[in-house]
């Protein structure tokens, strides 16, 4: 069977990690298995839904690297839906409903008083169509729900194993709306079903959902002739790095603001995809490296600890490894030269970092020279010959400094830096030296620079 996979976002938001991680999960097993990876916009809430979100979407997948196969717009299916709606009414499998959320909400916490499952107890099923009439009558419009089967539903979870849940703890679950909006379910269940969806990857959270869909599910392929079912996995949720729940910070790791701080797509893409894993993390720059070794027998059950100072460590990790070549026409547009990239990118964790050396070795600086100093700047400055230096002109400069003040160590050493960088750490010196220049490292030597 050829594999089909779907990343149905909604385009409500900002793509951020935790969405990101299953798109990602979806990619690599369509890539391991030369499948098809589907990009679908779901979006059917016609209110909360923009095209610059979904714009934002496909642009932040693309910087991913996650190029999707397919793309598909759920908008423009909705004569597919109620078509499939009505032949569920026909079945009795799609029943009106006229509790208000009120009605709906009283009924929950009597339920829980009388220790049953706050679950909805199908008093529309005995209505008789003069009762729905009335209450038609009064203004009401239904909403609708699925029957469920109120039975043991099972599946073999690509992810965790045997699962079984009993759709008599559930809610029937409501389809449609009393404005006649759809909700999430049925349009995603009649899409993948038409769209030749053979495996769902997902988050944890949707395995109640999966019990109640499959059920959907049989009745979509009945109704459409016969087909097979689709495979499901459930992988864990993200959590800080404390254990605390990240849904409430998602926000502030949005794709965009990452991107925005300089964090290279590789690195996210290289961390997601280990974490709740056993094997290490290492940064990747090829997604084809990850897709190789990703397999659902390696991701744990518990949750996954999403750590942003890994991140950003994983991103220097990326960088320092990273040849010239790699980044070459991101890095001429900064006028980043291969010289000037070898020389920075061990002491870096973006690419600003790097335009800041950039800038300190090419641009004026305010030199850092305390007083006591001066003695060790200036024999530094008389030192400097009166030609093009490389690297090998640094050792017989800090012997002439060493020899002229008697300095050694930290004391030799970090006045130098501080005079020649204006920072107390960086690259080597030696290399620093060759790309500032003779000319303008006497002049901050002397403590001038323009």
């Amino acid at each position: 069977m050829a594999v089909k996979v779907r990343f149905a976002p909604s385009p409500t938001g900002k793509l951020h990690v935790g969405n990101v991680r299953a798109a990602l999960f979806n990619w690599l097993f369509a890539r391991r298995t030369a499948g098809t990876f589907l990009l679908r916009s779901d979006d059917t809430d016609r209110l909360r839904s923009t095209t610059a979100f979904e714009d934002q979407i496909r642009h932040d997948l693309t910087w991913l690297g996650l190029h999707h196969d397919e793309f598909a717009r759920q908008s423009e299916r909705f004569d597919a839906y109620r078509a499939v709606a009505e032949e569920l009414k026909a079945q009795s499998l799609l029943y009106p409903c006229y509790e208000t959320p009120e009605e709906l909400d009283r009924q929950r916490k009597l339920r829980r008083a009388r220790g049953l499952p706050p679950v909805y107890d199908r008093a529309a099923l005995s209505l008789s169509p003069d009762e729905k009439a009335a209450l038609e009558a009064e203004g009401r419009q239904p909403h609708w729900r699925f029957k469920l089967s109120r039975s043991v539903v099972e599946w073999d979870d690509m992810i965790r194993g045997e699962t079984k849940v009993d759709t008599s703890s559930i809610s029937d679950p409501v389809l449609i709306r009393e404005d006649g909006q759809f909700l999430y379910t049925l349009p995603s269940c009649v899409d993948d079903v038409d769209m030749g969806i053979t495996h769902i990857i997902r988050g944890e959270d949707h395995v109640t959902n999966t019990a109640a869909q499959l059920e959907i599910f049989a009745a979509i392929l009945s109704i459409r002739g016969g087909g097979d079912l689709p495979q499901f996995g459930h992988h864990s949720l993200l959590v800080g790095k404390d254990g605390e729940q990240l849904s409430k910070r998602l926000g502030s790791l949005t794709i965009e603001d990452l991107r925005a701080q300089g964090i290279e797509a590789a690195a996210i893409t290289s961390l997601l995809a280990r974490l709740g894993t056993a094997d290490p993390v290492i940064p990747a720059a090829d997604l084809d490296m990850l897709a190789e070794g990703f397999a659902f027998d390696r991701l744990g059950r518990a949750p996954a600890r999403f750590n942003q100072t890994e991140l950003i460590a994983l991103n220097a990790r990326l960088l320092h490894e990273m040849p010239y070549e790699r980044l070459k026409g991101r890095l001429a547009q900064l006028d980043i030269d291969d010289r000037l990239w070898e020389a920075v990118k061990g002491n870096i964790e973006t690419i600003a970092d790097a335009c800041e050396w950039r800038d300190i070795i090419e641009k004026p600086i305010e030199p850092v020279i305390a007083e006591e100093d001066r003695p060790v700047t200036e024999a530094a400055a008389a030192a400097v010959p009166d030609r093009e230096v490389g690297p090998e002109d640094w050792p017989a400069i800090i012997d002439a400094v060493k020899a002229e003040t008697g300095r050694k160590g930290k004391k030799l050493f970090m006045p130098l830096r501080l005079a020649l960088t204006g920072k107390s750490f960086g690259p080597e010196m030696p290399v620093l030296f060759t790309l500032i220049g003779a000319a303008r490292a006497k002049q901050r030597f002397l403590g001038e620079d323009a």
